[in-house]
């Protein structure tokens, strides 16, 4: 690129073109010469890809080398700091250059400290070497492009309150603070990169400035992921070629690695070449499986599920609603998915059943958000965790999240004791969940048995807009229904057998997990008898003896807010279809009762 304040844009836009989105839009902002500090964040651990020509032929870089090469074209002084390193340049002739000046200027500091890993060391004397580069140019010296690349920025210049930094961190806040303010740093094209996989792991404060510049690298899209598995076919990666022949294809293996960047493609395709073993998709499902849960901490789990709505029973407006959406995303009509739905009822009616079923039924990937910052001192993590999770979704789409128990992970979210890092994952998720352009591409299911707990925030209209209440059985034929359905999923061996029969002789409430609880206490009973067909009789003598746990008040208060909660008339059921104010008070009457309230 050339290194004039003239019309860039425009005398570069050829080279820009070829680039990445993300590789674009930092050109660009580059080119408009308005500021001089940018951070990118997202998937900078990874390869990285420039088009260089016409045909698609790629090159795959780091991210450095990216910038260094692709963004500035090798031109001018580039410099590299990490606190593992120190101070490092691109080019030797320029490291000599640097050292002849400083030790010129500064006969009586050691060598070694111009290169320090100590940031505040480092900054000061990189601070001092811009100084007097652009005096000698304003003394008529040629004028060189300078780019400090700091490489985890996060370490430099960590997220917190000002109180609890140290003095180097304030220190080096207050530097970056100033040198984006600097003028004379536009003018003379010294540039400042700060690279970070989580932008919320930076100071708020050095975000909140007007002149600075955010890019995000997402994860490889299916035309990057192709075009680097040819690169690896065709022999460019020596030792390592996809086996041919029983496996999937390349276009199919890129099509299908959504979530994964280039270096895992990497690590899964080598991995099956050192094994002989072809990539299939049982093989390219279990490797993508571990490599994301592991990718995201433990906090993002795989959903897996046999089952489609066919084995749930009852609930027919639930399942309708959901099979409408199913059908949606088929279709390719996403924009009339729900952004999310809100699965609320007492425990035991087969909430995360009926989401796991709906996620198998439309044949995409589903899965679980586990409790992010949960301890006190997770909490710093909580947000930089959360993003990181994000981007792994947007690169999965379309996908089914689900947050079961959301009360308890979500619940506290919006306290106002809540941590500064719990409120900005709370805006992360609720942010993420009303962005329409991700609408049928990343569906959010909040699961919950207390619903009234959610913050109101998440369960609007615009984030999770369909609420479905689930309750139990109420007639005999739902509840004959349901214990069919178990016995098949269950997958049990029972003798021909008058389950109407089986029914009439409960003589409580009984929930979905209370009849797969007598169903397999039954199987052991027969068990026990050295038989694997269950009897009538077995049946009958486990029935006689159930005794479910009861929580009486709490199971009424968990139906009473599920009723409040749903958008449907058609899935309340008649007990429960009453004045909205009437359901109001004796909720408000139970929870005194339970002593949540005084």
């Amino acid at each position: 690129m050339e290194n004039s304040n003239q019309t860039l844009v425009n005398q570069n836009n050829s080279y820009i073109q070829n680039m990445p989105d993300w590789g674009q839009e930092l050109s660009l902002k580059y080119c408009a010469k308005t500021v001089n500090l940018y951070f990118v964040s997202g998937n900078i651990r990874d390869l990285l890809p420039y088009d260089y020509a016409t045909d698609n032929c790629f090159l795959f870089l780091p991210i450095k080398d990216w910038i260094s090469n692709v963004l500035f074209g090798n031109d001018g002084i580039i410099i590299f700091y990490d606190s593992s390193q120190g101070i490092s340049f691109a080019f030797e002739r320029h490291r000599i250059t640097y050292e002849t000046l400083m030790s010129r200027i500064f006969p009586e500091v050691p060598i070694t400290d111009f290169f320090s890993r100590d940031p505040v060391t480092a900054l000061n004397y990189l601070e001092k070497f811009f100084y007097l580069t652009y005096y000698e140019r304003e003394n008529g010296a040629e004028s060189t492009r300078i780019v400090l690349i700091l490489d985890y920025a996060e370490i430099i210049v960590p997220a917190g309150e000002i109180y609890s930094l140290s003095e180097a961190d304030r220190y080096c806040l207050v530097t970056l603070n100033r040198w984006a303010n600097e003028p004379r740093f536009i003018r003379h094209d010294i540039s400042i990169v700060l690279l970070t996989e989580n932008i919320s792991d930076i100071n708020e404060r050095l975000l909140a400035l007007s002149a600075m510049a955010k890019v995000e690298i997402p994860l490889p899209d299916e035309k990057t992921r192709t075009a680097y598995l040819s690169y690896l076919k065709d022999g460019k990666e020596p030792d390592l070629e996809l086996i041919p022949g029983r496996g999937i294809s390349l276009q199919a293996l890129g099509k299908l690695s959504a979530g994964l960047n280039l270096t895992n493609l990497y690590q899964l395709t080598a991995d099956a070449y050192q094994a002989k073993q072809p990539v299939t998709l049982e093989y390219l499902a279990e490797k993508k499986k571990k490599i994301i849960e592991n990718d995201a901490g433990g906090v993002l789990e795989f959903v897996e599920s046999n089952y489609n709505l066919n084995f749930v029973s009852g609930n027919e407006f639930a399942k309708k609603r959901l099979r409408l959406a199913a059908k949606a995303i088929k279709d390719g009509h996403n924009e009339v998915v729900p952004m999310g739905y809100l699965v609320s009822g007492a425990i035991g009616t087969g909430k995360t059943f009926l989401v796991s079923a709906f996620a198998n039924e439309i044949g995409i990937p589903m899965v679980k958000i586990g409790n992010i910052g949960a301890s006190a001192n997770q909490n710093q993590r909580a947000d930089s965790q959360f993003e990181h999770i994000l981007t792994i979704l947007k690169a999965m789409a379309p996908v089914a999240v689900m947050i079961d128990e959301a009360d308890v992970i979500l619940g506290g979210s919006r306290d106002k004791k809540s941590s500064t890092t719990q409120t900005s994952f709370f805006s992360q998720l609720s942010n993420c969940m009303g962005n329409t352009e991700y609408r049928g591409k990343i569906i959010w299911f909040l699961i919950t048995c207390r619903p009234d707990l959610l913050p109101i925030d998440l369960k609007r209209q615009g984030r999770a807009e369909e609420h479905l209440a689930l309750f139990y059985p109420e007639t005999d034929d739902e509840k004959v229904e349901l214990l069919q359905l178990l016995q098949k999923k269950l997958d049990l061996k029972i003798t021909k057998t008058d389950f109407l029969k089986i029914v009439k002789k409960i003589k409580f409430e009984v929930s979905g997990a209370d009849l797969e609880s007598i169903l397999v206490r039954a199987r052991l009973k027969a068990n026990g008898e050295n038989r694997n067909m269950i009897t009538e009789g077995d049946l009958l003598t486990t029935v006689a003896d159930f005794l479910p746990p009861t929580y009486p008040h709490e199971i009424e208060l968990q139906n009473l807010v599920a009723s409040l909660e749903c958008t449907s008339k058609e899935l309340i059921p008649k007990k429960y279809q009453r004045d909205r104010n009437t359901l109001i008070t004796e909720i408000h009457q139970l929870k005194q009762l339970l002593g949540e309230i005084h």
